[in-house]
């Protein structure tokens, strides 16, 4: 008897029969020379029951149900010269028991696939019998025979074949020499080629937007992974409620014999109101709302008016975003607001343009190019004399950004990567000119420790350089800041870095940070986070680490379900700045 088994009797008989336990049983002993990996499955398979039966006939019916799901399991195995039997123990209190003889395991042979009707062309035919994979002499499980099937069907509709479909598959079970011999009987269709779209909505999309979006040109091979890609473009606008690709019905055929791809569009609501909040105990309370319109253009274009009101950073703006502008997978976006920035270090009033036009590619991989101009008044302090300085000032710029994401969700990722650099020259004229380059890169890191990925470990480097500028000429606006809830945990916004005599944070021309979390999922909804930040503001131009900061904290991640929400406690270590003890931080979203 083998250990298993003796541990299932072992529990039996704990329990008197009929005297109905409380807690779970096997439904039925397993009997018989059975391997390890065998025994465990059909044990799984029969399962177990918390409500004993009360006489000897539901004990037999019990039985014979825990056979079945045996035989099962052997016969999904390739086991199929088996051998089962059910019955009771004898004694006073009698168990269900099922006995196995498992028999020889059967082995795959000559697989083979029958077309139906006309067979597709050489091409696809070799496809289909590589996508099959059942290697001769192989188990002959059942799942890999409904498995190839799949496959089979897969590979001749990446062909072109759009209609193909199996008819009912031949499976021998020789007893003669053990073996398990399966026909695919297969029949392929014609083959599709494409058309243009036939848009299905009520909507107020632009059907001649829509065609010039489709990947495809017409009388190109039908291929799915083509239909998939026009259904993500739309999907991604981020304007329908709900979005349908599929190809037109096979009698639908255009004079050249090709065939229409419907679209089925609906729209979302027209508009839309969000309100958000945060806080910090450094940078107080910030609410901001934002009215969208979706589609006014009639090309999943977005509209909206943005505010935002805080005690630091208060504006008034609206967008225009267009995606997939003039190409597919190219975003333009357009902004413009008036502003109001008013920080330790300077206070600052403007209006701002601008443009820039974003590329994708792949999933989560991004090219962006665009422009800036910017009208504004900064009202700060001279570094020698402490006096108010104030400048008028207007700023251009061009720049261009790269982002790879590589991380496996947008809010909280649990393993992956991501990379962001930026290059911007800019060129601000005031009382003087003065042109210079910013030039910024930030990686991220998550690491799971676990399967289920309920302990991750995460890593963020930022560093940033102002090539050409020096400091008493860029203005405070524009110089890097370290500290706060996006930066420095245990510091206040703009504390990390040099100060002026008077202990006006002032700014550099290099920026170096440094972030370690630790997080752990507690339960579904709950998890906790330990963190160490560290960071320096440089006068020179090449990030040096120089008068690291380092502040240390934890915090609690409650999931809404798309994304957590975050509440920090951070201490600073560094005992120079003046700063208060303890910073708290409230936002939706994990730190990076």
């Amino acid at each position: 008897m083998g250990r298993s088994v003796f541990a299932a009797v072992a529990t039996a008989a704990l329990c008197v029969y009929g005297a109905g336990a409380a807690r779970a049983e096997p439904r039925a002993v397993l009997q018989g020379e059975v391997g390890d990996d065998l025994r465990d499955r059909i044990e799984r398979a029969m399962g177990d029951t918390d409500r004993p039966p009360q006489n000897r006939f539901q004990l037999r019916r019990q039985a014979r149900e825990a056979a079945e799901d045996a035989i099962a399991v052997l016969r999904s195995e390739g086991y199929y010269a088996y051998g089962v039997d059910a019955g009771l123990t004898e004694g006073e209190s009698p168990q269900a028991y099922v006995e196995v003889e498992p028999g020889p395991r059967f082995l795959f042979a000559d697989p083979d696939i029958a077309w139906t009707g006309e067979a597709p062309n050489p091409e696809t035919q070799t496809a289909a019998r590589q996508a099959m994979q059942i290697e001769p002499g192989a188990p002959g499980r059942a799942a890999e025979v409904v498995a190839a099937e799949g496959r089979i069907l897969a590979a001749v509709q990446r062909a072109g074949y759009a209609d193909v479909s199996a008819d009912t598959r031949e499976v021998i079970v020789d007893h003669e020499d053990d073996t398990v011999r399966p026909t695919f009987r297969i029949a392929a269709g014609d083959l599709v080629r494409l058309d243009g779209i036939d848009l299905d909505t009520e909507g107020r999309t632009n059907p001649a937007w829509l065609e010039r979006l489709k990947p495809w040109e017409p009388g190109a091979v039908y291929a799915p992974d083509s239909i998939a890609e026009l259904e993500r473009r739309l999907l991604d606008t981020g304007v329908y409620d709900s979005v349908t690709v599929a190809l037109a019905p096979a009698d639908a055929l255009t004079e050249e014999g090709y065939r229409p791809v419907i679209v089925g569009l609906a729209d979302r609501e027209p508009r839309t109101i969000e309100l958000g909040a945060s806080y910090s105990t450094s940078e107080g309370f910030g609410l901001d709302a934002r009215w969208t319109r979706y589609n006014v253009l009639g090309r999943a274009d977005t509209l909206a008016v943005v505010g935002r009101l805080s005690e630091m950073d208060s504006r008034l703006g609206a967008d225009l975003t267009l995606p997939h502008w003039r190409r597919p997978a190219q975003t333009f976006h357009a902004d413009a607001d008036i502003y109001r920035t008013k920080t330790d270090a300077y206070e600052e009033t403007g209006v701002g343009v601008a443009a820039d036009v974003r590329r994708r590619y792949g999933a989560n991989s991004f090219v962006t190019v665009g422009t800036s101009l910017d009208f504004s008044k900064t009202d700060e302090k001279d570094a020698r004399s402490l006096s108010a300085l104030g400048r008028e000032l207007v700023t251009a710029a061009v720049f261009g950004a790269v982002s790879l994401d590589r991380s496996n969700d947008p809010l909280d990722p649990t393993q992956g990567w991501r990379v962001d650099g930026r290059f911007e020259p800019t060129y601000i004229v005031g009382d003087e000119s003065l042109p210079y380059l910013e030039v910024s890169t930030q990686g991220t890191a998550y690491l799971p420790l676990d399967e289920q990925a309920r302990t991750v470990i995460a890593g963020r480097l930022r560093v940033g350089s102002l090539v050409g500028g020096k400091l008493d000429e860029v203005p405070a606006s524009r110089r890097f800041y370290a500290g706060g809830g996006g930066s420095v945990r245990g510091y206040a916004y703009q504390a990390v870095g040099p100060r002026l005599a008077d202990d006006t944070p002032q700014g550099g021309l290099s920026l170096l940070e440094v972030s370690l979390e630790a997080r752990r999922q507690i339960t579904d909804r709950w998890g906790v986070v330990a963190f160490v930040d560290a960071g320096s503001v440089g006068e020179d131009q090449i990030p040096t680490g120089d008068n690291l900061s380092v502040g240390i904290g934890v915090g609690v991640r409650y999931d809404l379900g798309f994304g957590p929400i975050r509440a920090d406690v951070a201490f600073p270590l560094d005992t120079d700045k003046r700063d208060a003890g303890v910073q708290i931080y409230l936002s939706i979203g994990q730190a990076f």
